[in-house]
């Protein structure tokens, strides 16, 4: 590769081992890294079935944005894009990777790079600068990128327009999208379409015109413990804003320009596995490398956003096998992980609705948190336009605003008083500014706003910043639950240097140990 285009090994994946994954054609790294081949000026994903390019001509770069910038397409064979999110952007701790988070969320396309950075603490200049050193590319770079896979997505997997998969997918005109697709792909939209719909209609199974309900697929890295997370939704679902049927997870979500009403299934537990429902019947979406979600009353405007939410929710980015790898080594842990591989951590949709509904649940049942939290949205929430008394299974609720709970939440919340002035309080501090929990929140930062809270303590702010940041590493060492069970295996909590960086996912062993999905849950919300 010419030296002016390559980009600086210091700052680009380890080479030897990822020239090794490529080689074996290891799917387990795709997403985590893109291989740009100078000799054909295209991108891969590691697991690209072509033949392996010779050493000379290979380079490792962090994201395809990257690619792009540095004059490279995608290929047309293993659609690199297609790969599941990186694991790095939802776990890691720098600038760049909370970057990621924001920028997946649709951040830059709503607020531009100044808004990114503010909410990130750092000039424009300076988040620019890190993250063309980091990434090989800047935060605009790095947003068209993702709005030329949403793009892609739509194009091959529904039957939408191409008029409104542009401004579906964050597009501001018909010319800039097909300029962008083009740069991308080497193909207009039209072109990509047809070259790979019939194929992208059995791998995505998009269904739909713009103007009805849309189902995606959602790739992910198995093995995924659809079971823990199913049962985590089904317990923790709070009556008119979420429901779960036995096979599915139905919820509203509020989004940048309107509410949607969102239906997730979970994927195949793998070789006979699945989710289990209600009844004892065992459901999935049928394959263990994938989630299906239907969206509907959705503003196709916001669907990269809801996308991006759920994939937060299922933990849809983890790499599983690191995960396991790495907890196995600790032959107290080996059993627990031997029983549920592919364990993910529970996270949210929205970081304020997460810090309220985490306060609401210590020291109750979940089954009680679920009942307090339901009366309180139903005395102040918005209806949804869709709502029908007549259909009460049907979500259509939305979690009150920080304004109205800041105003309101003393009054409504049934419980200790102390408790629903702390909830006001917690929403007030989100309605004002003072504190901002999102995903691309530091998590010390964030831990040391929540402390501040009244009503906060260690193990809500651990839960929070777990479940908003995606931290991997936390280990809220004062839950009842993890002592009993840690106890029970013999481990000192206080000695667990060697589980680093994936505490989080030890959390899940230990609370799936002690209790396991069917059972009653206390102290978990």
């Amino acid at each position: 590769m010419p030296a002016e285009t390559a980009p600086r090994r210091a700052e680009a994946p380890d080479f030897e081992r990822c020239y090794r994954a490529l080689a074996a054609r290891d799917s387990r790294f795709d997403g985590q890294f893109f291989v740009a081949v100078s000799s054909t000026r295209i991108y891969c994903r590691p697991s690209c079935p072509a033949r392996t390019p010779r050493r000379e001509n290979v380079a490792f770069v962090p994201t395809a944005a990257a690619a792009v910038a540095l004059g490279y397409r995608a290929c047309r064979r293993c659609l690199p894009d297609a790969a599941p999110g990186s694991p790095r952007w939802n776990t890691g701790a720098d600038l760049a990777s909370r970057a990621m988070r924001l920028i997946a969320d649709g951040l830059v396309d709503r607020a531009g790079v100044d808004g990114l950075a503010a909410a990130l603490g750092y000039t424009p200049r300076h988040l620019s600068r890190v993250l063309r050193a980091e990434l090989g590319a800047g935060p605009l770079a790095l947003a068209r990128a993702h709005r030329a896979t949403t793009a892609r997505v739509l194009l091959v997997g529904t039957t939408m327009p191409v008029g409104d998969v542009a401004f579906a997918a964050g597009f501001s005109s018909i010319r800039q999208f097909n300029d962008t697709l083009r740069e991308t792909f080497a193909l207009s939209p039209t072109e990509l379409r047809r070259r790979y719909f019939d194929f992208a209609q059995h791998k995505y199974a998009g269904t739909g015109p713009a103007s009805g309900p849309l189902t995606l697929r959602l790739p992910l890295r198995p093995p995924y413990d659809a079971a823990w997370t199913a049962s985590g939704l089904a317990s923790h679902a709070i009556p008119g804003l979420e429901h779960w049927d036995g096979t599915t997870f139905h919820r509203t979500l509020s989004l940048p320009h309107g509410p949607a009403l969102v239906s997730l299934t979970l994927p195949s537990t793998g070789s006979g596995g699945g989710t289990t429902g209600s009844g004892g019947e065992t459901t999935s979406s049928g394959r263990d490398d994938y989630a299906t979600a239907r969206f509907e009353h959705l503003d196709l405007r916001d669907l990269a956003v809801a996308v991006n939410r759920l994939r937060r929710l299922a933990d849809l980015d983890a790499d599983p096998i690191a995960v396991d790898a790495a907890l196995s080594a600790d032959p107290r842990l080996a059993p627990l992980v031997t029983a549920a591989p592919g364990i993910r951590i529970p996270g949210g949709v929205d970081g304020y609705e997460t810090l309220i509904r985490t306060m609401a649940g210590q020291q109750i049942s979940v089954a009680a948190a679920a009942t307090r939290l339901g009366s309180l949205i139903a005395e102040l929430s918005e209806r949804a336009p869709w709502h029908d008394p007549r259909h009460p299974e049907i979500p259509a609720l939305l979690f009150p605003t920080p304004a109205v709970l800041a105003d309101h939440g003393a009054e409504a919340f049934r419980g200790p008083r102390r408790l629903a002035g702390a909830i006001a309080g917690a929403a007030r501090a989100v309605a004002t500014g003072e504190m901002e929990p999102h995903p691309g929140s530091a998590a010390s930062k964030l831990r040391t706003e929540l402390l501040a809270l009244d009503g906060v303590g260690p193990w809500t702010a651990d839960q929070v910043v777990m479940r908003v940041t995606g931290d991997p590493d936390v280990l809220p060492a004062g839950d009842l639950v993890i002592a009993r069970a840690a106890d029970s295996l013999g481990i000192d909590l206080a000695h667990t240097e060697n589980w680093r960086p994936w505490r989080s996912y030890a959390a899940m062993h230990l609370w799936r140990h002690r209790l396991p999905p069917t059972q009653e849950r206390r102290g978990t919300s």
